[in-house]
């Protein structure tokens, strides 16, 4: 019988790894299959991705990303999974850190999804969204 305990004002199964989400995208906004394919890791911790200013030299980059690493690893234990999508730079800076001290790091594959219909006016009016397929691991 899987045991749940509250963590972190998140109920998780007892034992189990987390996914631990530094995005943009909090996950009471993902969609069932995504939030499904995360629970397989045990719960979910939300962590935001912080805003890059566009001017932000590398050594911003890296004091950010020191920043971050340290409330991942407040959050987080060795075992857990961290997704981390953002700003291209301090992604690869987090992403490249985490790996080097052993840390599984994912990002959410989806695929774009678009639709095309005629509205009243016959214009053709395009609806595009992204539909979630899997997380796959940063190599």
């Amino acid at each position: 019988m899987v045991e749940w305990k509250l963590f972190q004002g998140v109920w998780v199964k007892e034992g189990l790894i987390m996914l631990i989400n530094v995005s943009n995208h909090p996950s009471e906004k993902w969609g069932k299959g995504q939030k499904d394919a995360a629970m397989e890791y045990g719960g979910i911790i939300d962590i935001p991705f912080p805003s890059v200013d566009p001017h932000a030299n590398e050594g911003e980059i890296v004091r950010i990303a020191d920043a971050l690493l340290e409330e991942i690893q407040k959050k987080a234990s060795h075992q857990d999974v961290v997704m981390v999508q953002g700003e291209f730079t301090l992604t690869y800076e987090v992403v490249k850190r985490l790996k080097q001290n052993g840390v599984k790091v994912v990002s959410a594959c989806s695929e774009r999804v678009a639709e095309e219909k005629e509205d009243e006016k016959g214009n053709s009016v395009r609806t595009s969204y992204f539909e979630f397929v899997q997380f796959r691991e940063y190599i």
